[in-house]
Parts: structure tokens; sequence; C-alpha cells
């Protein structure tokens, strides 16, 4: 679907969201949107900056209560604005999801957590568990859970149902939910018709579906703030609005300019550009910077055999949201920004 910053335009949907029930999908249906869940992190605390809770340039481990560092440069500090925009030294290679009851701390002592090669600031790695990270650290600084911190500072100002791993959605809107299919018709997410007693986050080391044993401030994963966000078309179309009104009064000016400009960009050896996928990157926003000046920023989202994206042109006044879904993993990844597989 395209749109303005002021209106919907054209918008086409097919396909079915629930294939048991042959019910067709809409543009308001809730879909896990996977990495797009980033870009709303990163204006949630843009907007805790605004409201002085916040400092991107000031070492993380000040919020947390436990040092954060890198094993091979340990007199380095890690800042938001380098979790944000990838450049914090974390890898994925110790993984990123971790028990309810479980601590952030200790998955960020394995040493494989880290690039042993370079030093904070210093080089880009697209890594999912910054965010994880992030949220931590906002729940530190605030003393508010994640998922409360998104409802309270985004989605409701901005009027969009949303919500992380169905934390703060209405039940009812879980069967409104787009079920994501692998290609071989398995389940990969979201079949709340015929499995209504699944756990929507993640569970506890001994199996048990219970937020009270969650540790705001220590987890930071169980929310998913790298991929939970479950959000329609149409609420997405809603984010892109704001990013097309520079803020629209969410953001002030100045916190709005340094959400969308590059904290990174590509010069050949300053970082991981994935075959070119990667050339720019702000804090939680991905630049695609044309060859004619044309500049697009927003968000891409792959997994569980969707694809997705989010972009905006801010002088063109124009954006687009593109969803396509049942696509095999090793499908060929894209921005869709002109198609979407």
């Amino acid at each position: 679907m395209t749109f303005t910053a002021d209106q919907l335009g054209r918008s086409k949907v097919s396909g079915l969201a629930h294939r048991p029930s042959m019910r067709e999908a809409t543009l308001d249906d809730p879909v896990r949107i996977a990495s797009i869940s980033k870009l709303a992190v990163g204006v949630a605390v843009m907007r805790l900056v605004d409201k002085q809770a916040l400092d991107l340039d000031r070492d993380v481990s000040l919020y947390l209560g436990w040092r954060l560092v890198h094993p091979q440069h340990p007199g380095a500090k890690i800042t938001l604005r380098l979790l944000l925009s990838h450049q914090s030294g974390l890898t994925d290679d110790a993984g990123y999801f971790i028990p309810l009851d479980a601590k952030l701390a200790d998955l960020l002592a394995q040493p494989e957590a880290w690039d042993a090669s370079h030093a904070p600031g210093s080089f880009f790695r697209y890594a999912n568990v910054n965010y994880p990270v992030v949220a931590a650290v906002m729940e530190a600084a605030t003393g508010r859970r994640f998922d409360r911190i998104m409802t309270e500072e985004v989605f409701d100002p901005l009027a969009i149902p949303a919500c992380y791993n169905w934390s703060g959605c209405k039940t009812e809107a879980r069967k409104d939910a787009i079920t994501l299919y692998r290609p071989d018709g398995s389940i990969a997410r979201d079949d709340w018709i015929t499995q209504p007693e699944q756990c929507a986050s993640m569970t506890t080391r001994d199996g048990r579906c219970d937020l009270d044993a969650y540790l705001p401030g220590q987890n930071g994963s169980a929310f998913g703030p790298q991929g939970g966000l479950r959000i329609s078309a149409g609420g997405l179309a809603r984010l892109g609005q704001m990013l097309l009104g520079g803020g629209d009064g969410l953001l002030t000016p100045q916190s709005f300019a340094e959400l969308i400009r590059a904290q990174w960009r590509f010069d050949g050896s300053n970082g991981d550009d994935d075959k070119g996928y990667f050339t720019a990157f702000g804090l939680g926003v991905q630049r695609i910077e044309q060859a004619d000046g044309r500049v697009w920023i927003g968000h891409p989202g792959e997994a569980y055999g969707l694809r997705a994206g989010l972009w905006v042109d801010r002088a063109g006044g124009q954006g687009v949201v593109r969803i396509s879904t049942g696509h095999a993993e090793d499908y060929p990844v894209g921005h869709c920004l002109v198609a979407c597989p």
C-alpha cells in the first residue's frame, strides 16, 4: 500500500490470513513484522531522549546496573547510539533469545557474543542482540516494562493498535492475526485459532509462561524488541506517516533529525555491508541512498517466511508498505521497496 503524510493511497491485499478457516487477509490484520520492529524501538528511545530519561551517548552500564563491556576493548563505552546503529561490537553468534527468567548479562558474558576484531564504534555489524540490550536499558531507566513503554510512548500517541509478542494487544486481536506459514504448509508463527493456549512470549527455563518471572532491566529479550512487533499494514502506514511528518508531534525536530541521520555509512571497510544490502544506518532506521540522490528511510523485515518493508521518501512526500508471506528461509532477501517477493 502507498501513503502520503495525510492520507492512504493505493492498496492491494490477496491471500489467506488463516488457511484452515479460509479467512482472507485484510489491511487491518496484525502480523509479526520481524525487523521493522527495530524502527519502532528507535522512535521510542528518541521519545525518552526528549523526556531526558535517556542519553544516547551515556555508557549503558550506568543504566543497567551491571557492566556491559567488550572483552577485547574494556575501556570503550557502549552507548545507545552504538547499539541502535549496530556499531556496539555485539554479534548474534551467542544468540539473542533467552528464557523469561534468564539474565541478559549471562548471555553477553559469552566470548562469542562479541566481535573480537573490532572495537565498539569502529565497525558496523548488523546484530539482533543489540535490541534486547536497548530494551533492558529503557526498562532500567524508566522503571517500566518494555511492552508498556512501547504502548505508552509510541502506539497510543499515534493511535496504532500494535504490541510486542502480543503483550498490550487485546486478546481478540490474536484471532485476527496473519498466521505465518512455511512453504510446506506447517505453522511458523501465530495460529491462535487452532492453538489458543500457546505462550506469546518466551517461557521460563522450566517451561512456564509466567510474565511475573520476567526481570525488567535484566532480560530485555522476552517481548522480542528485535522482531516481535505485531502490527497491521495500516498501522505501519501510520508509523510511516509519522516519519513523513518529521516526527508528527511525537518527537522534537532535533530528535527526529538524529533518528534518521546516518550514524554509519559504508566506506568500503568500516562494516559488514552484507554484499551491498547495508549502505547507511541511523538509530533503528535503515537508509537506502540511491544514485539519483533519492533517499528512502525505513526498515525491511525478514523472518519465518515473511518478507516486508516500510519505506518513506521524505523529499518526495510518499511512502510504501509491502508484506509478503510463505517464503522459504533461503529465499533471497530484498528490501521490499520496489517489490516484495
